[in-house]
């Protein structure tokens, strides 16, 4: 699988370690993020993981941010990407099983670095579930009709 990621200053450390982390999974990791800690915008990067996951050049994203929240807005407003924030493992899960996910969020000022690792694989590893969450996901896709996204 090929895997967008993007981060802020915030959450430099911790990309570097799910970056590894997700290699060693068999995954393929394109960097959108910074590698520094100098301040920088966070939803440059979300938004440049957004797109690239949206336009298919990624099967999926993985974004990280101080909270999460901030990076994972920017991701949204890109149409076609559903990204959620978590904060355990079971959460990341449902969020793909249920929300069809295409773009996952967690804050390095939340989560530790074993944690993370946790959400990601649990992530990763899951499969949307379809039948009646089809539904929603098609909703959704209706709203962004409606919002102009």
């Amino acid at each position: 699988m090929r895997i967008a990621m993007g981060n802020d200053h915030a959450a430099t450390g911790l990309k570097m370690e799910i970056m590894e982390y997700v290699k060693g999974l068999g995954h393929e990791v394109v960097n959108f993020g910074t590698d520094t800690s100098d301040r920088c915008n966070y939803p440059e990067f979300g938004e440049k993981v957004g797109r690239a996951v949206a336009a298919g050049e990624a099967d999926c994203g993985i974004l990280i941010c101080g909270t999460g929240v901030g990076i994972s807005i920017a991701a949204n407003k890109v149409r076609g990407v559903r990204c959620g924030v978590c904060s355990d493992a079971t959460t990341a899960r449902l969020i793909k099983q249920h929300n069809n996910a295409n773009v996952l969020a967690f804050g390095a000022r939340i989560v530790g670095p074993e944690l993370a690792r946790d959400i990601v694989r649990a992530y990763l590893e899951a499969e949307f579930e379809g039948g009646r969450h089809q539904d929603r996901i098609n909703m959704f896709t209706e709203i962004e009709g409606r919002s102009g996204l």
